[in-house]
């Protein structure tokens, strides 16, 4: 059977960064040809960046990514590289109008396309368009209605983006009705957890049926609340694996495939009404040569090191991109803040984070006693500013009493996060839980301020496991565990008023985050909660400060989506809103 060398690039790129990601592909290029590779993949919209969300309805961003792919294919061919067919994912426009959507001539289209010879030889858009989570294509796009086939060393190569694996139909049999001896998918599909054996299952699923071997390529990196894990997958027909890439690293798989000869050139119109758009490149295979990468799977992580290598990922990858080199934390001594200190740490540095104690009159002693053993541990730098002067003048001129008072000395702790920002260029991370963004335990212009939320979308159950992780991972590697054993142990306390604990407010968080998953990750209904055995004034109650919280929620940061529903674009609720689940 013909041989042929595929170059997968499990690489990251920046949204509307259309020079530096084309001196990537460029950089990859040359790394995948100095490896021997015939043929070279980079990820969806990789000359763009993704998702490029309103910015796709600018004509100027369109033809500016058009003409970025010229570009990049003069560009190739002028480094020697024009030999070597190049697949990459950038934004195009359809240039007849579309009645069937609605939509003129001009419309967008994710797209990708194939680079050979200082030329743009092969172009298609994405056929199914995703529109559920996070994903808004049907906003933006029109599908691409061809079945991208290109024909390398004797080889036919059948290509497809993202969703066309995820849904049944459309370009998976379409391949095999073509006689493909190779499918190859570009991918920027977001991280959840657990996504990884679902991958794995849909790609072995659809190679066996679209007779081929099947190649999965995904982005990593980070935009905005997505973080990308790569997790590249090469399987054979019968959906055996032949090489899996590693988990949030950047890097190049490379590997020898025997695949089967290209018969006579397919075409005409087949599944879905796809019509083959076939391109012949290099019809004779290669001499026969001794493979010399047969490809490898790398080690999985396991559950609790990949969520949390996610969050340093999407605050490491935040922060680079919009040009901030440190963060400041406000530090109380509690596990909220000190994860996310030690996420940050792990991020950016420790010698880029700055933390700052604001004691009141109603911190306990070990709150500060713990931010700096905290600093101890992790080598962050940390300032106490007591905020008792602050809040007696307050005070003396409101004279607040009850939930006001207790929210000024947040809000006071927020004004001096945010002004030391100001002065001194610090990106402020906000260190709130999904467990307390779900029912409105926080507060606005207080606890809330900042930039990025890391652990926006970890339930607090979740926040005390990470921190047991990241102290045991830390400690089987000879190194300091960073979060102090008391702030892992100690009941968690705004403390706001004397003795306070979450608890006075809260029901316990192991049973609050399971009544939460059920109701904000699966959109299940009060009754339905409570006939999984839940108490029903409990769920009621959970219910009813969720669904009365979707005004903070909606002013809260942006931070990093780890599970299927996180409170960001993926779940969208009106703030003025009547319905309850509970009825009253």
């Amino acid at each position: 059977m013909p041989q042929l060398r595929l170059a997968l690039n499990q690489i990251d790129s920046t949204v509307g960064d259309l020079d530096g990601n084309s001196a990537a592909v460029v950089h990859w290029t040359r790394h995948s040809v100095q490896q021997g590779a015939h043929l070279v993949a980079f990820p969806e919209m990789m000359l763009t960046g993704y998702p490029v969300e309103d910015l796709a309805l600018r004509p100027s961003f369109v033809e500016a990514s058009r003409a970025a792919l010229r570009a990049l294919a003069r560009r190739l061919d002028a480094e020697g590289f024009g030999d070597t067919p190049v697949v990459v994912g950038y934004l195009d426009r359809v240039e007849q109008p579309q009645p069937r959507y609605g939509q003129p001539a001009g419309a967008p289209q994710n797209a990708a396309a194939v680079l050979h010879g200082g030329e743009v030889v092969l172009t298609f858009a994405k056929h199914h368009l995703p529109n559920y989570g996070v994903f808004d294509e049907f906003r933006y796009f029109v599908p691409g209605e061809t079945l991208p086939v290109v024909r390398v060393h004797g080889v036919d190569v059948a290509l497809a983006i993202c969703e066309d694996l995820w849904q049944d139909g459309g370009r998976v049999p379409a391949a095999r009705t073509a006689g493909a001896g190779l499918l190859l998918s570009v991918n920027a599909s977001p991280y959840e957890r657990d996504k990884d054996d679902t991958r794995l299952d849909l790609v072995r699923k659809r190679a066996q049926e679209a007779g081929c071997s099947t190649a999965y390529l995904a982005m990593i990196g980070g935009q905005d609340e997505l973080v990308f894990d790569g997790d590249s997958i090469v399987v054979d027909r019968d959906g055996g694996v032949i090489a899996r890439a590693p988990q949030f690293e950047e890097g190049c798989v490379v590997l020898d495939l025997e695949l089967p000869a290209a018969g006579p050139v397919p075409s005409g119109t087949v599944d879905d009404g796809l019509r083959i758009d076939h391109v012949t490149l290099s019809a004779e295979p290669l001499a026969p040569y001794e493979p010399e990468v047969t490809g490898s799977e790398a080690p999985r992580l396991e559950d609790d090191e990949e969520v949390y290598t996610a969050l340093v990922v999407g605050l490491r990858a935040y922060a680079a991109k919009n040009g901030f080199r440190s963060v400041l934390v406000g530090l109380s001594g509690g596990i909220d803040s000190a994860l996310t200190a030690a996420i940050a740490c792990d991020a950016v540095g420790a010698g880029n984070v700055y933390g700052v104690a604001m004691p009141s009159r109603y911190s306990s002693d070990h709150s500060l006693e713990d931010a700096e053993e905290l600093a101890r541990r992790t080598g962050l730098q940390l300032c106490t500013v007591p905020i008792g002067p602050m809040f007696d003048a307050y005070m003396e001129s409101l004279a607040l009493t009850g939930l006001a008072e207790e929210n000024l000395q947040s809000r006071l702790r927020g004004t001096m996060l945010m002004a030391l920002s100001n002065q001194e260029g610090h990106i402020v991370l906000a260190p709130g839980n999904k467990s307390e963004l779900a029912c409105g335990y926080s507060t606005l212009y207080g606890d809330s301020v900042g930039a990025y939320g890391p652990i926006k979308d970890v339930y607090k159950t979740t926040v005390f496991r990470l921190a047991k992780w990241r102290n045991k991972a830390a400690a089987e590697r000879g190194h300091t565990p960073p979060v102090p054993e008391r702030s892992i142990t100690k009941p968690p306390s705004a403390e706001l008023r004397p003795d306070q604990r979450d608890t006075d407010s809260l029901p316990d968080y192991d049973v609050l985050d399971r009544v939460l998953e059920l109701y904000v990750d699966q959109d299940r209904g009060r009754d339905e909660i409570v006939a999984r055995g839940f108490d029903a004034e409990l769920v009621n109650r959970v219910l009813r400060m969720t669904d009365s919280a979707e005004y903070k929620r909606r002013q809260y940061p942006p931070g990093t989506k780890i599970s299927a529903k996180g409170f960001g674009k993926d779940r969208r609720l009106p703030i003025t809103n009547h319905w309850r689940e509970t009825g009253s």
